[in-house]
């Protein structure tokens, strides 16, 4: 990603400081620090003001940091703080906003207690996330990549799967084949459970050894160049029973039913009904315990969120995932999930793994 895009994001931080009533904004945490500077460590602060930028990090990151931003770095030998601090009163800022849903108590006290007498801060929250919302031509491309790495991982892996390997093995597998792939790592933590387990929404690997007769529910994603992907499928170990095919059915209807609801201008909620809908004919709606998708990017759960309350409308340029599900005790569950990008017209599913119940 060039460094001109970073600028322009930051110049539309300098656009909002006036109507938020602050002088500037103070960035800490790493994904919207990433997000306006390109910078990638785990300790910085961006400072935003009228008429300069500056990134804080301590001496670890004084290489990475020259070579990633195009914006002024300080680089301090102590607490990140002191030369924050110094700054804004170097500079003469008075109302300095902060990130309230991100920034921790001890951080908050440290930066309030230090802060010159005439300055204060001001609680801004998800006004990155906001921003961060719609992704560019650039994001998106990230995303695919990451999307297709992940896809490939999933069908190197499953296509060599036999009965008798533990969870733990085939979610150890995967993430190996993605970083293999170009991952940097997992977007999150691998989900693979078997039989009954699998109504266990997020259930984490176990050593239970996936048997014949039995569902196997991968979720996985890859981060890939700071960018999350994110994937459900279904295997099943053997002849699928009626109730599994029913089910299965159910499940993917629900999902065609989600997909097509997606367009600019629905409602987060509208398509969370659609895939409710569907499953309340099969009546599998009380089976149904989570949201139908979230969106994605830097982080693996980013607004919108795609549930019943979901008051977010939708608009081109935002990257969900579409991921309804049935879970049912005894038996086990079921959730196919894509990652979507929102178009001008409707959506684009980037996941190319088929959504087909595979046998083993």
């Amino acid at each position: 990603m060039d460094s001109a895009e970073f600028e322009r994001r930051r110049q539309s931080v300098v656009a909002g400081l006036a109507t938020r009533k602050i002088d500037a904004l103070l960035v800490s945490s790493p994904p919207n620090v990433r997000y306006l500077s390109g910078f990638t460590g785990s300790n910085g602060n961006l400072l935003i003001w009228k008429n300069g930028t500056v990134l804080f990090t301590d001496p670890r990151y004084d290489l990475r940091a020259r070579e990633e931003v195009s914006c002024q770095v300080k680089v301090t030998r102590g607490p990140l703080v002191l030369d924050v601090v110094a700054r804004i009163g170097r500079i003469g800022l008075r109302r300095i906003g902060y990130e309230q849903t991100r920034m921790t108590c001890d951080s908050f006290e440290a930066l309030k207690n230090r802060l010159p007498m005439k300055a204060s801060l001001v609680p801004i929250a998800s006004w990155m996330e906001e921003l961060r919302i719609i992704k560019s031509p650039a994001e998106l491309a990230l995303i695919r990549r990451s999307v297709e790495t992940n896809s490939r991982a999933f069908e190197q892996v499953t296509a060599r799967l036999k009965a008798g390997v533990t969870e733990r093995a085939l979610a150890a597998e995967l993430e190996y084949r993605m970083r293999r792939l170009g991952a940097e790592k997992p977007a999150f933590d691998t989900i693979v459970a078997g039989g009954a387990r699998t109504a266990l929404p997020h259930s984490e690997p176990s050593s239970a050894r996936l048997e014949i007769g039995g569902l196997v529910m991968v979720d996985m994603g890859a981060l890939q160049e700071g960018y999350s992907s994110d994937m459900t499928r279904m295997l099943y170990l053997g002849v699928p029973t009626a109730k599994v095919k029913r089910t299965y059915r159910a499940v993917l209807e629900a999902q065609l039913a989600a997909l097509d609801a997606v367009r600019p201008g629905a409602l987060a909620a509208q398509v969370h009904q659609q895939a409710r809908r569907v499953l309340k004919s099969y009546g599998l709606d009380r089976a149904f315990v989570h949201s139908t998708g979230h969106g994605l990017g830097l982080e693996i759960h980013e607004p919108p969120r795609i549930g019943k309350n979901g008051k977010t409308r939708l608009e081109a340029g935002m990257a969900i995932t579409i991921e309804p599900g049935a879970y049912l005790e005894g038996f086990g569950g079921i959730r196919i999930e894509d990652t979507v990008v929102v178009t001008s017209s409707g959506y684009e599913i980037l996941t190319p793994t088929s959504k087909e119940l595979r046998t083993i």
